[in-house]
């Protein structure tokens, strides 16, 4: 595997983002090697479902067999003029329309492969904006447009999270109302940096938030294995409901509820930046890309319906002790799916299962890439050991997320250049 040039490691400061890792010292040990069988769980099947075989499950697209030496993935331009672009999603309305974010506040109409003049939402004033802040999630309610709400993630005027719902303009589907806003959840950020932002709805209906541990490095406040708190964790709430003094309500079957020093919120936890995570629509599993530290990136899954997974950071940066650096305690916890070091990059972009029927080779797999190296891999859905990554891909891009069409066609976004890509599978 040829090495990108070092340069790649290092963007302009006014081009990164909360992808970008503070680096800290520890030295990191080998303590699971590819192949291994995966420790035991700690996670819990919640919520009535059990989790899946490693097949997939009744409507999953079967894979083609997949030949790493014969495939390769390149990137075809779909629109450029994008500013700072970082988030991708569909309303899930027949439209065909896709919805790109915009870290400084804005959010943009791609339709017909056509940039539409006008943002479909600009909120540009009430949020805090570059390094790592901004407008950093979007999601389309499950019965949209029925329910004409789309819910977002982003950080204010004073640098805190705030995950909101605004409504759909009726006259005008390509508009949302900025005057709309109903805030559901804020929590107060101790540092800049690592903020998660995703906001994805799940099979269950259920709106599942990622969150940062706060930030600074090496989670100084430890909040990435405590649950009492919001930070550092995935959590799942009931936008269709509200509980007493809160503007959602908390799903009776969360891990934590009715838990001494816990937090009802929280679905999984010891997470350090999960930047970007998805659901595949064959499946429901919940897939993770976890930003490390200073030596490794990783690649988290969890079956359907497994909720309470610790998934090991500040323990743990990947599949390496982090604190202490030699002999942690791992049997509680869900080590990554796979992982990769900081010789090929430093900043995991989370991706997406494939489902569409475009590009057949895809099926199956879990594609993600890396911001600074430009590297784009991908993994079997099915791994539920410690898999390598197989690279498909060496770009010039700084890829700031994936995300899907209806039809489950694969999009990615290049933070530097503005642009929105199709991801497509060719032969080599």
């Amino acid at each position: 595997m040829s090495e990108m040039p070092r340069s790649r490691r290092y963007i302009a400061p006014t081009v990164v983002i909360a992808l970008v890792a503070l680096a800290a010292c520890g030295t990191s040990t080998n303590t699971r090697s590819p192949g291994s069988p995966s420790p035991s769980l700690a996670a819990t099947p919640v919520g009535g479902s059990a989790p899946p075989t490693a097949a997939p499950s009744s409507g999953a697209s079967p894979a083609q067999p997949f030949d790493p030496a014969s495939v390769s993935i390149q990137l075809e331009s779909i629109v450029e003029g994008l500013d700072s672009p970082l988030g991708i999603a569909n309303a899930g309305d027949g439209s065909g329309r896709l919805f790109v974010v915009e870290q400084g506040g804005t959010i943009r109409v791609v339709d017909g492969g056509r940039l539409a003049d006008e943002p479909f939402l600009d909120i540009s004033e009430r949020i805090s904006s570059g390094g790592e802040q901004g407008l950093l999630g979007l999601a389309f309610h499950p019965d949209y447009p029925s329910d004409p709400r789309l819910f977002v993630n982003y950080t204010d005027v004073e640098g805190n999270t705030q995950v909101a719902s605004f409504h759909v303009d009726s006259a005008d589907p390509n508009r949302a109302d900025p005057g709309s806003e109903t805030r559901l959840l804020s929590i107060d950020q101790p540092y800049e940096n690592h903020n998660g932002g995703a906001v994805e709805f799940g099979p269950d209906g259920m709106l599942y938030i990622a969150t940062g541990d706060g930030g600074s490095g090496g989670d100084p406040h430890e909040n990435g294995q405590s649950r009492a708190t919001l930070l550092g964790k995935i959590l799942r709430v009931d936008v269709d409901a509200t509980d007493a003094g809160k503007a959602y309500g908390i799903p009776q079957d969360n891990p934590f509820v009715g838990r001494d020093g816990a937090a009802a919120e929280i679905w999984s936890y010891g997470l350090r930046n999960p930047w970007r995570i998805s659901f595949d629509a064959a499946t429901g599993d919940l897939w993770i890309g976890d930003v490390g530290q200073d030596r490794w990136e990783e690649i988290d899954v969890a079956r359907r319906g497994v909720g309470g997974t610790n998934y090991g950071w500040n323990r743990m940066e990947g599949n390496h002790c982090f604190r202490p650096s030699t002999d942690c305690e791992k049997a509680d916890l869900e080590l990554p799916v796979t992982e990769y070091g900081h010789d090929l990059g430093c900043t995991v972009i989370g991706g997406d299962v494939y489902r569409g029927s475009a590009q057949p080779l895809l099926v199956g797999r879990y594609t993600f890439a890396d911001y600074c190296s430009g590297r784009i891999w991908t993994i079997d859905s099915a791994a539920d050991q410690l898999v390598e990554p197989t690279l498909v891909a060496e770009t010039d891009t700084t890829i700031s997320s994936f995300g899907v069409d209806e039809d489950g066609e694969l999009f990615a976004t290049d933070l530097g250049s503005g642009r929105l890509y199709r991801v497509v599978a060719a032969p080599k």
